[in-house]
């Protein structure tokens, strides 16, 4: 039998935990942590990924983090929306900046 070794960061366990009691699922928890992660990574350049709206909607979006692709529309004022248990982002389609709930994540492709 292969055993294999993950190691997560602090804010990833976090994250787990946030999951975790929303959900009341400790699997779902992890699962959507680490599509977090994933989610994190795609966006420092473009992503593509669904997700579940606060009204229950289905979203479809393209999104970024890359202050290269946003300069002109930041002000470097606020706070980071992962502070806030969920994901914030630039919208590419629609040029607003939008936020979701870790836990409302669906697909990262």
């Amino acid at each position: 039998m292969e055993t294999t070794l993950a190691v997560l960061s602090n804010q990833t366990i976090r994250r787990i935990c946030v999951i975790s009691q929303r959900t009341e699922s400790e699997a779902m928890g992890i699962i959507k942590a680490l599509m977090i992660n994933e989610l994190k990574a795609k966006l420092a350049t473009t992503a593509h990924f669904i997700y579940k709206k606060k009204n229950g909607e289905i979203r479809e979006a393209w999104g970024t983090i890359n202050s290269n692709l946003m300069q002109a529309k930041i002000n470097g004022n606020g706070i980071s929306r992962d502070d806030v248990n969920c994901v914030g982002y630039w919208d590419l389609e629609r040029g607003e900046f939008r936020s979701l709930r870790f836990e409302n994540l669906i697909r990262v492709f």
